[in-house]
């Protein structure tokens, strides 16, 4: 049986950046993902973290063109125009000489793996148990800090549920919804609930988790507002992936009383006003006007 043949690998240098070109041979022309400009402070914060694919330029003895990193060119070139970098600065480098420049390029871009979101919620959690804050990861990854306090709240969930969401058993806007309660128990009785219908929509999920809990949009939950209900002791269940920030009051009777007292006391400051007597109702159709 004949062997297949050893493969030789492309050799690595380090090249200088000022004799470094960009390639316009390079397949990426659509611009896409994290600016320039993050990228370069990214740089800069943890050096660069890849190399570039580069080819030597027949016509000019030795300098090279960029096939693969380009991006990562440019982000080093203004790293260089705002004198953080010297332009002798040695850029590791991938020489590559044999093939055709445009299919390697290609082959780097199409080969790549994004990082699924479960990774990038469990590296945050780890960051997090390293000792970092949630503002200090958001300046290192150049997110605010509620999306860190989203992604951490994602790794949060029961263990289960996540297992499911990697296996694409499961959404993302599923997922967001059981970071509605921290109880394991509770999301995962949720999701097999949900497993006897037809309806698994997020909403229902929320439904389910929120229970007897009032919305605050409620017109009870807004006439007390939620300072009040909170110092007098009350829990808010907060949605951290809400544009509208809902939120649902967990306790029911807690919110009752306190809508009875605020309407008892406004009955008396209408009645104060002169009023031969005064009837404090939280909904009109309770009125007894005969």
């Amino acid at each position: 049986m004949a062997r297949s043949p050893k493969i030789t690998l492309s050799r690595a240098r380090d090249i200088p950046f000022d004799k470094l070109v960009p390639s316009e041979r390079n397949v990426r022309r659509v611009r896409a993902g994290v600016s320039i400009e993050t990228l370069a402070e990214d740089i800069a914060r943890r050096t660069l973290l890849q190399g570039l694919s580069v080819r030597p330029i027949p016509d000019r003895e030795g300098f090279f063109e960029v096939q693969a990193g380009g991006r990562r060119y440019r982000a080093l070139d203004l790293l260089v125009k705002q004198r953080r970098l010297t332009k002798t600065t040695p850029i590791p480098c991938i020489v590559r000489e044999e093939g055709l420049v445009e299919e390697d390029s290609l082959a780097e871009n199409t080969q790549r793996v994004a990082l699924h979101p479960l990774d990038q919620f469990r590296a945050f959690q780890a960051l997090v148990d390293q000792g970092l804050g949630e503002e200090e990861i958001a300046a290192r990854f150049f997110v605010t800090p509620t999306v860190v306090r989203q992604r951490l709240k994602l790794a949060s969930v029961s263990p289960k549920l996540l297992d499911l969401y990697a296996e694409d058993q499961m959404s993302l806007e599923q997922l967001m919804a059981f970071t509605l309660v921290d109880d394991h128990v509770r999301q995962e009785e949720a999701w097999e609930t949900v497993q006897g219908g037809y309806n698994r929509e997020p909403y229902t999920l929320r439904r389910l988790l929120t229970g007897n809990a009032i919305r605050a949009s409620d017109k009870r939950a807004r006439f007390i507002g939620l300072d009040a209900y909170e110092a007098a002791g009350g829990v808010i269940l907060r949605d951290l992936f809400s544009q509208q920030e809902d939120g649902w009051f967990q306790d029911p009777v807690l919110l009752e009383r306190l809508v009875s007292d605020k309407l008892a006391a406004e009955g008396e400051t209408v009645k104060a006003e002169g009023w031969k007597w005064v009837r404090a109702v939280p909904d009109r159709a309770m009125a007894d006007f005969g």
